[in-house]
């Protein structure tokens, strides 16, 4: 009787560890980084600063040409000391037509320091369209996701795109096309035709003087077609390139590291630096501002 009681209790306590076990890493797998981003981190100075300046360190890795399933390789840039965050979000970004990788690379190591897993790719050619870029982005959303030395940091169902000119074209068709892109980016963005229904939360940047995809028609007319939260902000007397690496970098990094917070990680803290909670349109450097549906 008693062998068999504490056969009962042994069963009963290793039932119960195992449990609170798999909570544990459930809890950790799904925890967000704002269990792991203190309140005071989070201000307008650390998030105008550029470069990878945020509150985690940032480590890259090549992803050559070859070994680049679908799309034109490029680098994976990925925080090194954010395992107490549980999965980050994945966001690609691509460059635009006759461009390559540097163009946009700024964005990767910008972001990764504040809690994301980026790739910064190249195309298979410096000429393909806008649908192709999205399927391009796509390719590289899987890339980071199978990856050895990243995919089990990522989460598969929040991920984000950023792309300039045609990249910015397919920023907003893979936003039509995959549901588990939960933010996108498109910066100076041109597309010709339909990419059909786009709700997805966009903060689109424009170029006053943009005289290859003019904002009145194309990044204006794709804000106001676009149906979820949005936001838009139109460089004062930039050009097609001014939201490119070495250009505003201070001026747009604080507002997109807090869109793909805010609808990627859902992290509500980033809501101070959106939409009607922060004037954009009184920064010289700006021409015009506006935002709609934001929550």
């Amino acid at each position: 009787m008693i062998k068999k009681t504490l056969l009962s209790t042994l069963a009963t306590t290793t039932g119960a560890l195992v449990f609170s076990m798999a909570v544990a890493a459930g809890t950790s797998a799904n925890a967000a980084t704002s269990d792991c981003i203190a309140d005071s981190a989070i201000n307008s100075t650390a998030l105008s600063n550029t470069g990878a300046s945020g509150p985690f360190s940032v480590s890259t890795k090549t992803v050559s040409r070859s070994s680049a399933n679908g799309f034109g390789g490029g680098t994976i840039h990925y925080p090194t000391n954010a395992g107490g965050c549980g999965l980050l979000g994945g966001i690609a970004v691509v460059p635009g037509y006759v461009s390559y990788e540097d163009s946009i690379k700024w964005w990767g190591p910008r972001l990764a320091s504040w809690g994301f897993v980026v790739i910064t790719i190249n195309t298979k050619t410096i000429y393909d369209q806008p649908d192709s870029r999205a399927t391009q982005l796509s390719a590289a959303l899987d890339h980071i996701i199978s990856d050895s030395t990243v995919g089990s940091m990522v989460n598969r169902n929040r991920l984000g795109a950023i792309g300039w000119s045609m990249g910015g074209g397919g920023a907003l068709k893979l936003a039509t096309s995959r549901s588990a892109v939960r933010a996108i980016i498109p910066q100076a963005p041109y597309y010709e035709g339909s990419y059909g229904t786009m709700n997805t939360p966009a903060f689109m940047i424009g170029c006053e003087w943009d005289t290859i995809a003019p904002t009145r028609q194309h990044v204006d007319v794709f804000y106001n077609n676009a149906s979820g939260p949005k936001m838009k902000i139109e460089v004062n007397d930039g050009d097609h390139s001014c939201a490119n690496s070495g250009y505003n970098e201070a001026l747009l990094g604080k507002p997109g590291i807090a869109w793909m917070q805010r609808y990627i990680h859902g992290d509500t803290r980033f809501n101070q630096f959106l939409c009607a909670k922060e004037n954009y349109g009184s920064i010289y450097r700006v021409s015009d501002y506006d935002y709609a549906n934001c929550s």
